[in-house]
């Protein structure tokens, strides 16, 4: 019976990897990493979910986060995306449903819901009808509530004067803090440790918010249910 169930894994790690196409520089550690994160995803269960998750996702699920992402990411390549502290990007012009990797995402180690954090933020970067959801330029200066300069969870960089802010909550900041900040409050078959990452992380992406409003109402948001 184990046996059984470990070709049956192998199996849907296979569908999976079929699912989504990865070009020839990506890495395959990378590619391995990121069909067991989309996996990860796909499995989770839930007890609840705010309202403003319910609008973007439907609900606290894997079937809906699934859904979410394939229908918005079929390939992923590797790229600079303009240089500097950028993780990812995707490159509407050329093709909005293709995720592009840098080798920042590939250098620097993050936990599994963090990098889940990343591929639906450039997921919902994917939506043409809406834009693309573009960024705000980050203010000057751009602090935190200590007075010390707001900076990448990620790579460290400085954020001041970057397009790495947005002012809806339906965004990339805005949309895969509101997934994680769910998964940290209302999933029941996550570990402690990873509904921890997923608030601390959620957290760090709500500064991305440059509007006080609508910060607020994510904040609000967050304490329904």
């Amino acid at each position: 019976m184990k046996a059984l169930t470990v070709i049956a894994s192998m199996l849907f790690l296979s569908m999976q990897a079929s699912a989504l196409s990865f070009d020839n520089d990506v890495p395959k550690a990378i590619q391995d990493q990121m069909v067991q994160d989309l996996d990860f995803a796909n499995q989770i269960t839930s007890t609840g979910q705010t309202p403003f998750h319910k609008e973007i996702y439907k609900e606290v699920s894997g079937s809906a986060y699934k859904s979410f992402f394939e229908s918005h990411i079929t390939a992923v390549g590797l790229d600079s995306c303009g240089g500097g502290a950028a993780v990812a990007c995707v490159q509407p012009f050329f093709n909005p449903h293709k995720m592009w990797l840098t080798q920042n995402f590939i250098k620097f180690s993050h936990p599994q819901v963090a990098r889940m954090m990343v591929v639906y933020h450039e997921a919902r970067h994917s939506e043409t009808n809406n834009g693309n959801w573009g960024h705000d330029t980050c203010p000057r200066p751009f602090l935190d509530a200590n007075g010390k300069d707001m900076a990448s969870i990620w790579t460290g960089s400085k954020l001041e004067g970057q397009p790495a802010c947005d002012s809806t909550y339906k965004g990339s900041y805005g949309s895969s803090t509101i997934m994680l900040k769910n998964i940290s409050k209302f999933c029941s078959n996550c570990s402690d440790k990873v509904k921890m990452d997923a608030n601390i992380y959620a957290t760090d992406q709500l500064g991305r918010i440059d509007r006080a409003d609508v910060k607020k109402a994510m904040l609000a948001d967050f304490e329904s249910n």
